[in-house]
């Protein structure tokens, strides 16, 4: 498509990316602890999660082992192929490539979309979550892990909370300054935000 967005940076990133410590997960105690965040963040297994922008699928396979169904996109050819590659043949796991800020996925049938670390980086990221809210199932829930970097680049928790109540979901934030789940000590802003569509008294 003439439209699409040029993969060729992040395929390039494609194999050093899991070197980071939240990345690769490798280390057992940093996979213990994004384990454990998630398991806090999403409903119970089996609920089915869309894994928005998955890169290499480390949180997709970390949840596809805990029960999770698991629908991973990206849209750098090469993610997606190292993403596919450490899942194998895992049941209720796919991946495939697509720009998640217009996902081609079925729309109302996701517990949950989640993403990490994308949307600061799409153009016009409250579009793209109306987008994504519409992928929601009736209950399903919005999981967004975000920050406000050092470097200047990023969202924080304030500009993706308004986003979130723009797109018409209550939000929840979550502080993450937790060093064990970046795999280092932090001074910048990391967080989730949990959005869920209001419900009536």
């Amino acid at each position: 498509m003439d439209n699409a967005p040029d993969s060729s940076g992040w395929d390039a990133e494609a194999a050093s990316f899991d070197a980071e410590p939240d990345h690769g997960l490798h280390s057992p105690r940093v996979r213990e602890a994004w384990r454990t965040l998630l398991t806090s963040l999403l409903p119970p297994a089996p609920a089915r999660v869309a894994d928005l922008g998955c890169g290499t699928g480390s949180l997709s396979l970390l949840l596809a082992e805990d029960g999770y169904a698991v629908d991973g996109l990206d849209f750098a050819p090469e993610m997606v192929r190292r993403a596919q590659a450490k899942a194998g043949t895992f049941p209720d796991t796919s991946f495939r490539v697509g720009d998640a800020a217009d996902p081609d996925l079925p729309r109302g049938s996701f517990d949950v979309a989640l993403c990490r670390h994308v949307l600061w980086a799409l153009p016009d990221p409250g579009t793209v979550l109306e987008r994504w809210v519409e992928l929601l199932a009736p209950d399903g829930r919005l999981v967004l892990v975000e920050g406000s970097w050092s470097t200047g680049a990023g969202l924080t928790a304030a500009q993706t909370i308004t986003l979130v109540e723009s797109a018409g979901l209550e939000a929840r934030l979550r502080p993450l300054p937790d060093a064990e789940l970046w795999g280092k000590r932090i001074s910048d802003e990391r967080y989730a935000v949990v959005g869920r569509r209001t419900r009536l008294a």
